[in-house]
Order: structure tokens, then sequence, then C-alpha cells
């Protein structure tokens, strides 16, 4: 009877070991979920930055575009 109660043991021990590592495993995906999360919100606020630049660029490019055909207007008005 003794046989059985030390399997029952070892058993016990194995499932005690084998929880431990799911809880540690469980832990150690929770620290780089977060810092994946973190990560995403960097690099959205970096997006959203460069989004901004994007567009202030193509509205300054627009501009750029506008005096050029002023210019050549007026070069066109005084030649011709």
């Amino acid at each position: 009877m003794n046989i059985g109660v030390e399997e029952n043991m070892n058993v016990l021990e194995k499932l005690g070991q084998k929880i431990d590592e799911l809880l540690s495993r469980v832990s150690t995906l929770k620290e780089e979920n977060e810092a994946l999360r973190q990560e995403l919100v960097n690099t959205k606020a970096q997006c959203e930055i460069k989004t901004a630049e994007i567009q202030r660029l193509q509205e300054l490019n627009a501009q750029k575009e506008r005096e050029i055909e002023e210019i050549v207007n007026k070069i066109e008005s005084m030649i011709g």
C-alpha cells in the first residue's frame, strides 16, 4: 500500500512541477505581450508623425508648384 502512496506523491510532484512551468510560461508570455503592445503604441505614434510630415510636404510641394506656374506665366507674358 505504501507503493500506491509513493506513486501518488510522484504524480502530484510532477503535476505541481508542470503547473509551475505553465505559470512561469504564462508570466513570460504576459511580459512579452505587454512589450509588444508598447512597441505597437510607439510604432503607431511614429506613423502618425510621419503621416503628418508627408501631408505637410505635399502641401508645401503644391504651393511651390503654384509658385513655379506663376513664374512661368509671368515669363510667358513678358516674352509673348
